[in-house]
């Protein structure tokens, strides 16, 4: 019992706890900077997809745009097709609101539709399966079979908004890309036009430039170029684009587009101005997040600095009080 105990005090000294922690250090070190290099290039392959997309609108231009099965779109399993047309009930593939979520989240064709109506039917009776199935063999907490139960259906009627709150996240997720990038977006934009260049030329630049700060951004740059080379009217294609992000900011450049293409107004003003009011809307997200973070310190500051603090400044007293 002696030894053991003198063996666990051996390997907690400070010598050891010193040694492991420098380890720990370096061993973080080095897959910080060694991260970047093992990540795949994202941008490259949206952005192939995206050229590829392009040529093939370009190809297809007058044909009936519901019937298009293009690359970027996501075909959907013969399994999860199968068994959402068998037990799909109504409208529910054709439910608007579900599209314009799944584009917002970068989910296009018919393929996501059919999985996330596939998991949104699966996800309520396997989590209420495993849930009581965990209460009733695992761990059932003291409670009787009634409260098991309540739990379990609990479980499948968060199981049933699991699907959306996944896309939600990617929406997200998304937009904050998106709402970063867009005022540098609009100022290279702006001295793409102010060149003389083509508003599908300006387009595709940006879409090339902008991809190392925001590969969202630049995909649907990329998309919006495309759809301006086939579609018979380009109000629909900066439509789109708005409706594709979700964003106020991006929603008001497309309004600006739209009437200068309308009316013939100057494009370069409208694109300095909303490249700024842009800026401030993102400034005023950074300043909102600064403002609350005070709330947010409070009890990690309580939990882990306060302590480490104390152990510093009271440490070689209650050592000296001790060893005298």
């Amino acid at each position: 019992m002696t030894s053991l105990f003198l063996a666990v005090q051996e390997m907690f000294n400070v010598e050891n706890v010193v040694m492991l922690l420098t380890a720990v250090a370096a061993f973080a070190t080095i897959l910080t900077l060694t991260a970047p290099m093992l990540a795949g290039d994202k941008l490259g392959t949206r952005m192939k997809y995206v050229s590829t997309e392009r040529e093939a609108m370009r190809a297809r231009a007058r044909e009936n745009l519901a019937q298009e099965k293009t690359r970027l779109r996501q075909t959907s399993k013969g399994f999860i097709k199968d068994v959402v047309e068998r037990f799909a009930r109504g409208n529910v593939l054709e439910n608007t609101a579900i599209k314009e979520k799944l584009r917002q989240a970068g989910f296009r064709g018919p393929g996501p539709m059919y999985t996330f109506v596939f998991f949104r039917f699966v996800m309520p009776p396997i989590l209420f399966v495993l849930t009581l199935l965990y209460l009733a063999f695992v761990n059932d907490f003291g409670l009787p079979a009634m409260s098991r139960f309540a739990a379990s259906c609990g479980a499948a009627f968060v199981g049933f908004y699991l699907p959306s709150l996944f896309v939600e996240n990617v929406i997200a997720r998304r937009q904050d890309s998106i709402r970063k990038a867009f005022p540098d977006a609009l100022d290279l934009l702006l001295i793409c036009v102010e060149s003389g260049m083509s508003i599908e030329a300006a387009f595709q630049k940006v879409a090339s430039e902008i991809g190392t700060q925001s590969v969202e951004l630049a995909e649907e740059l990329g998309l919006a170029t495309a759809e301006l080379s086939y579609l018979q009217e380009r109000r629909q294609a900066y439509e789109n684009l708005a409706s594709r992000t979700g964003l106020p900011g991006v929603k008001a450049v497309a309004t600006s587009l739209i009437q200068a293409e309308r009316y013939g107004t100057p494009l370069g003003q409208s694109l300095r101005v909303m490249a700024q009011e842009n800026r401030d809307m993102r400034m005023a997200d950074a300043e909102k997040k600064a403002a609350g973070l005070p709330p947010k310190l409070t009890v990690p500051m309580i939990l882990f600095f306060l302590p480490v603090l104390f152990g510093v400044i009271l440490g070689p007293a209650i050592i000296k009080v001790m060893s005298g």
